[in-house]
């Protein structure tokens, strides 16, 4: 058991540069209003986590993260149904979600995909609900952020099918060397949770080592995945500072250089505005 499990990690040392956590669930994590929401950021903004993206895996979640995404300027969003809960994806469904995902701070379509994993939804309506997803960030123009658990091949057969939007990011990837490898070849940005830190996923740690600075996302995953030597405890978007640190130290690069680097490809991906003095201290 990890010491003191229930207990949040303690603030990290505060980054060299800014980065942002391509990927949370500040509801999961507990946040329930716009000051549990600006709580949390400031924590992060305290480490250099400058701002968050939050992650519907269901229409409840997703309403709360569009709305989540206007209580605080250092938050943005991203709407799907989680493939795990595509079993009755009705057409009233995908209404909601096409509504939320035009909204200007909901800055792509996630998370979705496959997931072999848990047997919460058959694969035939996972795909299909992926597909559908597909053709939405098409149509929106904005990125498809992709869930793969145990389903590397048959989310690289669904995309050759249907033809992958401008851009996508592999959430929390899980792949090896070589897979990894294949992504980067065919444009693909990869984000690398606290996973990455375990010291016995080598062959994660193996793959965040082939991939281009600029194809490259830190992100929490938060609750979940909370990064060495705090893995089992609470997760929060300031955690990421952790996983940058290990990701530093792993692929032998400065920690500034990697925050800096990782930011930018944040920025460009999403599309997301610049900065401003107000936003680093929130709403």
């Amino acid at each position: 058991m990890t010491p003191r499990k229930g207990e949040r990690p303690p603030l990290p040392e505060p980054l060299p540069a800014p980065v942002i956590d391509a990927h949370t669930h500040l509801d999961a994590c507990g946040a329930k209003d716009a000051a549990d929401v600006a709580a949390m950021v400031d924590r992060a903004a305290s480490v250099g986590v400058e701002r968050v993206i939050t992650v519907a895996d269901d229409l409840s979640a997703a309403r709360w993260a569009a709305a989540a995404a206007t209580w605080d300027s250092r938050v943005f969003a991203a709407v799907a149904v989680h493939p795990t809960r595509t079993s009755a994806f009705s057409d009233d469904d995908k209404a909601v979600i096409e509504e939320l995902v035009r909204q200007p701070r909901v800055v792509a379509v996630g998370e979705t995909g496959l997931d072999f994993y848990w047997d919460y939804s058959p694969p035939a309506a996972q795909e299909e609900a992926f597909r559908w997803h597909i053709d939405l960030a098409k149509r929106v123009g904005k990125p498809l952020m992709i869930h793969d658990r145990d389903a590397h091949e048959d989310i690289m057969r669904v995309l050759h099918s249907e033809g992958p939007p401008e851009r996508v990011v592999f959430h929390c990837f899980s792949g090896d060397a070589d897979f990894a490898r294949r992504c980067v070849d065919a444009g693909f940005v990869l984000s690398f949770a606290g996973a990455v830190t375990f010291r016995n996923a080598r062959e994660l740690r193996a793959a965040a080592q082939v991939v281009p600075v600029d194809q490259l996302l830190v992100e929490t995953d938060a609750p979940f995945l909370t990064p060495h030597p705090f893995r089992g405890r609470p997760n929060e978007p300031y955690c990421v500072a952790y996983t940058l640190r290990d990701l530093a130290e792993l692929r032998g690069m400065d920690v500034g250089d990697l925050a800096s680097a990782v930011r930018d490809t944040a920025i460009r991906l999403f599309r997301l505005p610049t900065m401003t003095s107000h936003d680093s201290v929130g709403e």
